[in-house]
């Protein structure tokens, strides 16, 4: 079974301290008035993603795995996401962004003098092979991207980044389909160092044969979908989701506006610019996404589905950690557009590299891509190390998204990573691709 596996104390030092690194790198030049705000009522303000960040790591790699605390129970209470939900968060005492750089700062000083002496031999689960160390480098790196959905909510100037690296161009045009023949494949994973709950335990699913889009679905194809009256052709739609873009007066993708007829534009953290045709579309429902099937025939693809196209390598009967092979992807390598160095998605087909056995492409990192199932527990689950990671989300309510964005970080993402939210939201960084039976 593949796995990232272990790595020594000394790489996990290195990790930590580049994670806070670039969570501050986000940070920096967000004024008081923006840390404070609530951009929209459905992200928290920013100021409490970061307080946040520092409060995980003291409750876990001080207080559940070394016993030590440095915080009141009113701290742990304010940062607790299960507590507070978020419309109360603007209005609770949270720290400034001086008293929470020093906050941060002590946390992370007492635990990497824990770190020195932790046993990552030990039977103790959390311990075991780093678990809980990788645990946090994840959920900072999903705070990340979080952050920068909040900061694509900012009205007026808004967050302007600079890119980090140019993206290529692309080269394949979108339509053509790869065939996935049927058959067993393993679902999920064994792996107790970087997996987490919800991505195990390892099954085998026997997926009948299908066909899958090579690429996302371009801006280009969308465009076509609206023009020809995707978004009041009530035929197309899911009940809920028809009444929802009725009720909500969508009729694009979020961020889209015409100026004239037939000329589609953005507003990307704060700049104004042309729809790029033949990048992938972002920031659409799940409904959107299902009507957008249906409307070119075809449908989206099931959580299984997706996993064994990306993952699955018929010549030799394993399973890949990412659609390329068992090789961690670092940023700008060639393989995927990850961890929020061009701050947008690049024009489909342009990482031949990434490639998966089937010849599927883009299926890790530029956009997240919405399936057609809910998010539920696999054979054999148990909830680790709390439910509410979790346990307490499985049902209907929510659907899965899999393979990461641009503003993921690389070690947030793998083939068998899980993602899900409710099928009305489009401030992620989301897009999709079609499927067909074979």
């Amino acid at each position: 079974m593949e796995t990232r596996g272990a790595v020594s104390k000394e790489v996990l030092v290195g990790l930590l301290e580049e994670a806070r690194e670039r969570t501050r790198f986000l940070l920096k030049g967000i004024s008081r008035e923006d840390l404070l705000a609530q951009h929209d009522p459905i992200m928290s303000p920013p100021i409490w993603d970061y307080g946040h960040i520092g409060n995980y790591e003291e409750l876990w790699l001080l207080k559940e795995a070394h016993g030590r605390e440095l915080s009141d129970r009113e701290l742990y209470d304010m940062y607790d996401a299960s507590l507070h939900p978020r419309e109360e968060r603007p209005s609770l005492n949270l720290l400034m962004r001086d008293d929470a750089d020093v906050y941060l700062d002590a946390v992370r000083r007492t635990v990497l003098e824990t770190l020195e002496k932790a046993d990552l031999d030990s039977d103790d689960p959390l311990l075991r092979s780093g678990f809980v160390y990788n645990m946090i480098l994840q959920h900072e790196a999903q705070h990340n991207e979080t952050l920068l959905q909040t900061f694509g909510l900012m009205r007026g100037r808004g967050y302007r980044p600079e890119s980090l690296v140019e993206l290529p161009k692309g080269s394949t045009p979108y339509g053509e389909m790869v065939h996935v023949p049927g058959g067993e494949f393993v679902m999920g994973t064994d792996d107790r160092a970087w997996a987490l709950d919800n991505e195990r335990n390892a099954h085998a699913v026997d997926v009948p044969g299908f066909l899958l889009d090579k690429t996302p679905v371009t801006n280009a194809a969308y465009a076509a979908f609206i023009e020809d009256g995707g978004y009041t052709n009530r035929e197309l739609w899911d009940g809920a989701g028809w009444e929802y873009i009725k009720e909500e007066n969508i009729a694009a993708p979020k961020h889209w506006y015409q100026p004239e007829p037939h000329s589609w534009w953005t507003v990307r953290f704060g700049f104004d610019e042309p729809v790029d045709p033949n990048g992938p579309v972002v920031h659409v429902s799940w409904f959107e996404a299902d009507a957008y099937a249906r409307w070119a025939g075809k449908r989206l693809p099931t959580e299984a589905e997706w996993e064994k196209a990306a993952s699955w390598d018929p010549t030799t009967g394993t399973k890949r950690l990412y659609p390329w092979g068992d090789e961690a992807p670092r940023g700008g390598d060639g393989r995927a557009n990850l961890d929020a160095l061009a701050f947008r998605p690049a024009p489909v087909g342009a990482y031949p590299d990434g490639a998966s056995a089937y010849g599927a492409l883009g299926m890790v990192g530029d956009v997240w891509e919405w399936t057609a199932s809910d998010f539920r527990a696999y054979p054999g689950f148990e909830a680790f190390p709390y439910r509410e990671y979790s346990e307490v989300f499985f049902g209907p309510d929510f659907k899965m998204l899999r393979g990461g964005s641009w503003a993921t970080r690389p070690w947030a993402v793998r083939n068998t990573f899980r993602n899900w939210d409710y099928p009305i939201r489009r401030q992620l960084f989301v897009g999709f691709r079609c499927a067909k039976d074979a």
